[in-house]
């Protein structure tokens, strides 16, 4: 049964960990958004009444 042969799949599973922990890391944090996140405003708005014409 080839399956329980660990050989072949370990070192698949080795290279490919290694490239998920080297390689792609640096691409992703390389990567830049179109628009940049805004931090977000603090302030509270003025609130004013209404003034109602009817009333």
């Amino acid at each position: 049964m080839p399956q329980l042969n660990p050989h072949p799949w370990f070192l698949i599973l080795l290279f490919s960990w290694i490239m998920f922990i080297t390689i792609l890391p640096k691409k992703v944090m390389k990567y830049l958004l179109n628009n940049e996140p805004m931090t977000k405003n603090t302030k509270k708005p003025k609130l004013e009444s209404w003034n109602w014409p009817w009333t």
